[in-house]
């Protein structure tokens, strides 16, 4: 077969950033998948509108997973449409990888990044800095590595097709999890006495704010286990430099 043109699968990477516009409880991501494939397959079905139909119904199925690493399985699925390979394959594929990319987007984005750097800008502002400029910190670096990501996955996914458990393993993205995890921590704890010593917020309101993260991490933990362990070394962290904040600012 020959080979795409260079612009189709950045045509399916621009089409990604919308795969969640459809999203339905029957499908989930699948609606915005196919979408986001119909340039690959438009191209390799060029000549069988009947197995375009097909392809597209196919791919218009229930799939799911994290919207910033949707890209990754794209690419490997865009890579293996290109080629013509058995449906089947790409079916147990798409089965096998949406678990998975769910799970550790959920756990590298909406659990570690996001928050770090949404208390990155809320340090910035206590410390001084202009709201808009905080804001604008925030937009650049949470964008910097959601676009990173997302970029990533895609060449990823199209340079190993439906082979990602290895280079997925030792991508590091747990890690990376973990270290901005630990950062959002750090900047938790560093937030605390900044507010108290800026007059934002007094100790008695701190108290209450405390109280209630407690309240919600005891809630979450009943629901999750693994969550009383994580909120447990936040509150810790949290108590600890409250403490110390609140008697700097006496």
């Amino acid at each position: 077969m020959s080979r795409p043109t260079p612009s189709i699968p950045w045509a399916v990477l621009l089409r990604s950033f919308a795969i969640q516009g459809s999203w339905n409880y029957r499908t989930m991501l699948g609606s915005g998948f196919a979408f986001a494939l119909l340039p690959v397959l438009r191209e390799a079905y060029r000549e069988d509108d009947a197995g375009l139909r097909e392809a597209i119904g196919r791919h218009s199925d229930l799939f799911n997973s994290h919207p910033y690493l949707a890209p990754m399985a794209l690419g490997a699925v865009a890579a293996l449409e290109r080629d013509r390979a058995a449906s089947q394959l790409i079916e147990r594929f798409k089965a096998a990888v949406r678990g998975p990319l769910g799970a550790l987007g959920d756990r590298l984005v909406w659990a570690a990044w996001l928050p770090a750097t949404l208390l990155l800008a809320l340090v910035l502002y206590s410390a001084g800095v202009a709201p808009w400029a905080a804001a604008v910190a925030f937009l650049l670096v949470y964008n910097v590595g959601h676009l990173g990501l997302r970029i990533w996955g895609f060449r990823l996914g199209l340079k190993v097709r439906n082979l990602l458990g290895e280079p997925l393993k030792n991508a590091g993205l747990v890690r990376l999890g973990d270290l901005a995890a630990a950062a959002a921590t750090f900047l938790l704890g560093v937030l605390v006495p900044l507010l108290l010593l800026s007059g934002i917020v007094s100790g008695a309101r701190l108290l209450w704010g405390f109280a209630i993260l407690g309240a919600l991490s005891m809630a979450l933990g009943a629901y999750h286990g693994a969550v009383t362990r994580k909120a447990a070394v936040v509150l810790l962290c949290f108590a600890t430099f409250a403490i110390l904040g609140y008697g700097l600012g006496r």
